[in-house]
């Protein structure tokens, strides 16, 4: 079989690629991508520069590409790629390629955070207040409605985009009202109440409503948190498997308010209270997150069976569906420097401690 990875070159694509290469199976794995000198990088078989997602051409070089190559599947691993791609799901189906996520009104609501945040505090799941920014006065709002004891609140842009986009902790009005402007952030930007920095996801794959496999991960820290405002870049530092009962059924509340019959990928980003309790904040849907070889290497390949699904109707034979990899495997990860897979006992084995 063949299969086409857009975004390719860049970390999320190659990590899935990395995880296709290592079936047994050896189905064929083509790239595209919009970014010449990520897509230099990759190592599928054959690369296609094509334009972003949002450019009036990608359309026809999608399709172009769909019917020189004829994949037998195609998958996206980018936010805006994903929800444009999503809008043409039936022309690219037409060319007898298939894609595996869930209906389009699904993606639209996963990847504008507002949207999502609606759906879960309509549900009743606990979220943080969020308020939508229309203008100053809703501003003035949130200062007065959401602040913590030291007065911040947490702004970041609702719309589609990676990295912590628009993600600022402040307590000054005048700096976040210049930092919404910055960002032409009205009707777009939301406050929120603080939540803390200890944040985990949880990675699902489904099928026609039916959990196939989900995968619990920790993030301890972010790779240069500490040179962005809010701390945050979208860049895993470490990762750590992990198994909490409440955290899965948080997450299981919050796909099955959006999506009554998942089919797909859905990855809910979770970060605490300060009583303790994992708040929904976003699902990445229909993608795999940037550190999904760390599953891989431990023994978990879920592109793989993503793929196996979509293409072979094979489903994994499990010792069980939710968290099978054990608790406390580590993925270490820097600049310009390859993974480590370790563990919570073993990582004192890497070092000499005078």
């Amino acid at each position: 079989m063949k299969i086409l990875i857009a975004g390719a070159g860049g970390a999320p694509s190659e990590g899935v690629i990395d995880s296709l290469f290592k079936d047994p199976k050896g189905d064929e794995i083509i790239g595209m991508g919009s970014e010449p000198t990520d897509l230099a990088l990759s190592k599928a078989k054959r690369k296609y520069l094509v334009p972003y997602a949002d450019n009036t051409n990608y359309k026809e070089a999608l399709l172009n590409i769909l019917k020189l190559e004829k994949p037998d599947l195609i998958h996206f691993q980018n936010d805006l790629e994903i929800f444009e791609a999503s809008k043409i799901r039936n022309e690219i189906e037409a060319t007898g390629t298939k894609i595996f996520m869930p209906p389009h009104e699904v993606i639209d609501t996963c990847v504008n955070k507002y949207k999502s945040y609606l759906k879960w505090s309509e549900a009743g799941l606990e979220v943080p207040q969020n308020i939508f920014l229309k203008n100053e006065e809703d501003l003035k709002e949130a200062f007065s409605k959401l602040g913590d004891s030291d007065g911040k609140i947490w702004l970041r842009a609702s719309s589609i985009g990676g990295g912590g986009k628009g993600a600022l902790p402040t307590n000054d009005f005048e700096f976040a009202k210049r930092w919404i402007e910055q960002f032409d952030g009205w009707n777009d930007f939301v406050a929120a109440e603080m939540l803390t920095k200890d944040t985990v996801t949880w990675l699902s794959i489904w099928h026609e409503g039916e959990l196939v496999v989900a995968q619990t991960r920790a993030r301890n820290g972010w790779t240069h948190g500490n040179r962005t405002l809010s701390g945050v870049t979208g860049v895993t530092k470490v990762g750590q498997t992990v198994s909490n009962d409440e955290v899965t059924k948080v997450a299981l509340d919050s796909i099955k308010s959006i999506d009554s019959k998942p089919h797909g990928i859905y990855g809910v980003d979770m970060a605490y209270d300060r009583t303790g309790i994992p708040c929904p904040t976003e699902i990445n849907i229909s993608r795999f997150f940037t550190t999904i070889k760390f599953f891989t290497e431990a023994g978990l390949n879920m592109p793989c069976i993503f793929k196996d699904i979509a293409l072979y109707n094979e489903f994994p034979s499990l010792s069980k569906k939710i968290n099978p990899l054990e608790n406390d495997l580590l993925w270490l990860r820097g600049m310009d420097t390859l993974p480590l897979l370790s563990s919570v006992s073993e990582l004192a084995n890497n070092f000499n401690i005078i």
